[in-house]
């Protein structure tokens, strides 16, 4: 779900993003899930308090008066990793309030998947996700009771709730959930596709295998990634593996793909090309 963001928002999102992943990796699955709703929850706050959501992005304030401010909303209605991820989100700069919503949906969606992922679940996930858009496309009545805002929310969820029934993974239910609870003018048949579509891309995030010869700086790691995410169009994590019997350079390594730039693979290659 590609989000629209001017250039200042862009960046924030992309270093909130990278401080977040940081954040879940030491989560369990039921951990991961309870920081998704929670940002839902404080998504939904930002959405009906216009005055909030301006006060926590208000670019005439310093980052850590944003900071005590949520903390002061927040504190005690959600968990330390929720609180922090919050801190995170008004502590960066956005070209608006709009976008500080968008972020901060951004990475309930991202928790969740996360959960689903540390469950095995990722696959079903996006295919659960895909085919109730699929549902939502062939049955326009459903779709305008789910989406209409006369009805009170907590009636629209549980409508969703009992045309799910027990069919779906919880991290399903959650995401598709939130949709119906705020679809802010969302085609929600089209939403739920988009949210496939993210389940496919963090399913699909590829892992370089680096194997070097020397070790790599912290600040050659980061421009490698970023090489190779220009490179094949997608975000790529790297693994890193000292081998000094390359002699110099780095093997890498991505799916089935490999890219020699070592000093024994060039040796290797030299000595094939000699005729025997």
């Amino acid at each position: 779900m590609a989000l629209v963001l001017a250039a200042t928002s862009r960046e924030s999102l992309g270093e909130v993003s990278q401080r977040f992943e940081t954040r879940l990796g030491p989560l369990a699955a039921g951990d991961r899930q309870k920081l998704g709703e929670e940002l839902y929850a404080v998504t939904r706050l930002l959405v009906a308090e216009r005055s909030l959501r301006r006060a926590f992005s208000d670019p005439a304030t310093s980052s850590e008066q944003r900071g005590r401010l949520a903390g002061n909303v927040l504190a005690g209605k959600v968990s330390p990793a929720t609180l922090e991820s919050v801190g995170d989100l008004v502590g960066a700069r956005w070209s608006g309030p709009a976008d500080l919503v968008e972020a901060t949906e951004s990475l309930a969606r991202t928790a969740l998947l996360a959960a689903a992922e540390k469950q095995r679940a990722l696959d079903d996930v996006e295919d659960q996700l895909f085919r109730f858009g699929r549902i939502l496309e062939r049955e326009p009545q459903l779709t305008a009771l789910l989406s209409d805002a006369a009805v009170p929310a907590d009636n629209r969820v549980r409508l969703l709730d009992s045309v799910l029934g027990t069919k779906v993974y919880p991290v399903t239910a959650a995401l598709l959930r939130d949709l119906v609870r705020t679809p802010r003018a969302r085609h929600l048949d089209v939403a739920a596709e988009e949210l496939s579509e993210l389940a496919a891309a963090r399913r699909n995030r590829s892992v370089a295998y680096v194997r070097t010869a020397v070790a790599l700086s912290e600040a050659q790691e980061q421009q490698l990634s970023a090489s190779l995410t220009r490179l094949y169009g997608r975000d790529i994590a790297l693994q890193v593996e000292l081998d000094e019997s390359l002699l110099g350079g780095m093997v890498i390594r991505v799916g089935d793909e490999v890219i020699d730039g070592s000093v024994s693979g060039k040796l290797a290659a030299a000595r094939r090309s000699i005729p025997s």
